[in-house]
């Protein structure tokens, strides 16, 4: 059940398991967030200007260095400028980490993935993750 009160965005890479848990965890807890898959959307600067700023991160804090080309761009030395991760992120969407999610209670870097629920209204009892982790929120409010 979507909920027009309580928007949820997930910036979602399918094929990390962090962020496929993320969206099901959304979804358990009665929410159909609108799903944006950033490898194929790209990003831009303005837009993630405002995520980072509402995350209270820095681009370097974003950018994600497994699996990408971070270290092959120079990006993970001492020097690089803000500026220039920035730039790289709009040219290699990969670098920024992920799963980002908005909701009305802010944004956050989801990892790991139990961050999510600081995000919503409302949760699951409990949430059972891909690997067979089960997450028990029963003593959350």
């Amino acid at each position: 059940m979507s909920d027009p009160e309580f928007p949820v965005v997930i910036y979602h890479n399918p094929s990390c398991g962090t962020s496929r848990n993320v969206l099901a965890m959304v979804r358990a807890a009665g929410y159909e967030p609108t799903v944006i898959e950033y490898l194929q959307t790209g990003w831009t600067h303005e837009q993630l200007r405002d995520l980072a700023g509402a995350a209270g991160l820095t681009f370097r804090q974003l950018m994600r260095t497994r699996g990408t080309p971070a270290e092959e761009l120079g990006l993970t030395t001492d020097g690089v400028s803000e500026d220039q991760i920035l730039d790289a992120m709009i040219a290699h969407p990969i670098l920024v980490n992920r799963p980002l999610v908005v909701t009305p209670r802010g944004v956050k870097l989801c990892r790991p993935s139990e961050v999510v629920f600081d995000l919503l209204d409302r949760h699951p009892a409990s949430f059972i993750k891909e690997d067979g982790e089960i997450v028990d929120l029963s003593g959350r409010p």
